[in-house]
């Protein structure tokens, strides 16, 4: 699957956030970087439905299912990791996979509640919970946010790994963590 998006089109208030904005990306890692303020975030927020564009195209359209990594972690913080996963995926998720990825990102299934997390760890489970989703694409916004370089390093190895076969767009302020990996500025 593709993610094709053309001359797409956003403005606020008369403000233009998103000036015909055209890109492809295949299945595997895209990053998305400019500075704060520039669309990437609201280019998300299109690509989800959550906001309309005022013209331009993108396709798949709305029968592409999404997962995300929101800048907000999202999570029930009176649930541990475990029971925010199966609130989030339901009886799709495989316990032993939840399990294993969230031992891969450094996180225990230890039943402790999320508000005692960590906002490191709290990235690290929202991120978790996208890669877990039966989705044909990912939407993560600053995934690592609040991560240090090895937790941040554990977080790129394993969206590289749950990647290959689906578009994952990648918002960041930063280089990608590995070398080829597709840059679009916007």
């Amino acid at each position: 699957m593709e993610i094709v998006v053309r001359d797409l089109c956003k403005s606020f208030h008369g403000t233009v956030v998103l000036d015909h904005v055209s890109f492809t990306a295949g299945p595997g890692v895209t990053c998305l970087m400019a500075p704060s303020g520039s669309g990437k975030t609201t280019l998300l927020r299109v690509l989800l439905g959550l906001e309309r564009a005022e013209s331009g195209t993108v396709r798949p359209g709305r029968e592409c299912r999404w997962a995300a990594v929101f800048q907000e972690d999202r999570l029930l913080e009176q649930l541990d990791a475990m029971g925010n996963l199966r609130f989030a995926l339901g009886p799709a998720l495989e316990l032993a996979e939840g399990a294993a990825l969230l031992a891969a990102l450094g996180l225990e299934s230890d039943g402790k509640p999320v508000r005692e997390y960590s906002g490191g760890m709290k990235r690290r489970l929202a991120l978790c919970r996208a890669l877990l989703a039966d989705a044909d694409a990912l939407a993560l916004d600053e995934p690592f946010a609040g991560l240090d370089a090895e937790n941040r390093e554990r977080a790129w190895r394993c969206i590289v790994s749950r990647a290959a076969s689906r578009p994952v767009l990648l918002v960041t302020h930063e280089p990608p963590p590995a070398a080829g990996v597709p840059v679009i500025g916007l």
